[in-house]
């Protein structure tokens, strides 16, 4: 069960951030109502929110989850791999001492992006991406092996960050995309299929009783109801057009 949720405000220099999407520039005041309603969303899961202000020196600092992996029992500063959100790391790290005791670090040239670091009860999945080096998927192997945790390192071949294309929604059940649906690496669990023109919506996450998922994914939603899962839709489409998904806008603990 998550207690805690760090969710950030975006701000108005939110829509000239990153993307590698063609899908136009994000409308501001739309995004703050998808958030607010995000929160809203959080809450109603049971969770205390920490809701930080924007920055407008960093335009995707909203995408809070980047800039940490957490464990029940201690928390890891990333290094992330674009450099224009690198610095975003020293706004998180006093928030995090508020919660956490044991602090870790990865370390330059190491880079992490939260993103790509799925953890599955006590076994953490680590992706290799453009934002996410070698170096630091193994520094990052090496600290939670070290906490008695297990670590696995998974190249990508096709998604922006690990969990673009996957998500765990505990009992042994996966929400999967595009690589994963056939990875080897994940082929015990019991997977919530999601097809190529649905993409999108395998960024779900679970918290506490309910599943969020993005809206307009019928069929996602449908496996997931008959799985037993309790749903929550909302509406992602100002955060897709920076590459956002529902996971990059919290860090739950």
């Amino acid at each position: 069960m998550f207690k805690h949720v760090i969710v950030k405000t975006p701000g108005r220099s939110y829509v000239n951030g990153l993307t590698t999407s063609d899908l136009g520039t994000p409308n501001y005041d739309k995004a703050l109502e998808q958030h607010a309603a995000y929160v809203e969303a959080l809450k109603k899961c049971g969770v205390e929110v920490t809701h930080l202000p924007a920055n407008e020196e960093f335009p995707d600092s909203t995408f809070v989850e980047d800039t940490a992996v957490l464990a029940p029992e201690f928390a890891v500063i990333t290094n992330p791999g674009d450099v224009t959100r690198n610095k975003e790391i020293i706004e998180m790290e006093p928030i995090l001492k508020g919660f956490y005791q044991t602090i870790h670090h990865i370390n330059s040239p190491g880079t992490l992006d939260g993103g790509d670091v799925l953890q599955v009860d006590d076994h953490f999945y680590i992706g290799i991406s453009d934002r996410t080096n070698e170096d630091g998927a193994r520094q990052l192997k090496r600290i939670v092996e070290s906490e008695n945790y297990k670590g696995t390192i998974v190249p990508l071949k096709e998604f922006f960050h690990l969990k673009t294309g996957i998500a765990y929604l505990g009992n042994e059940w996966i929400v999967a995309a595009g690589e994963f649906l056939d990875h080897p690496g994940f082929a015990s669990f019991k997977k919530i299929t999601v097809s190529a023109e649905d993409e999108y919506s395998a960024n779900c996450i679970l918290v506490n009783d309910y599943v969020i998922v993005p809206s307009g994914y019928e069929q996602t939603t449908r496996q997931l109801n008959d799985a037993g899962y309790k749903t929550i839709e909302l509406e992602m489409s100002e955060f897709r057009k920076q590459d956002g998904g529902l996971s990059c806008l919290s860090l739950r603990f």
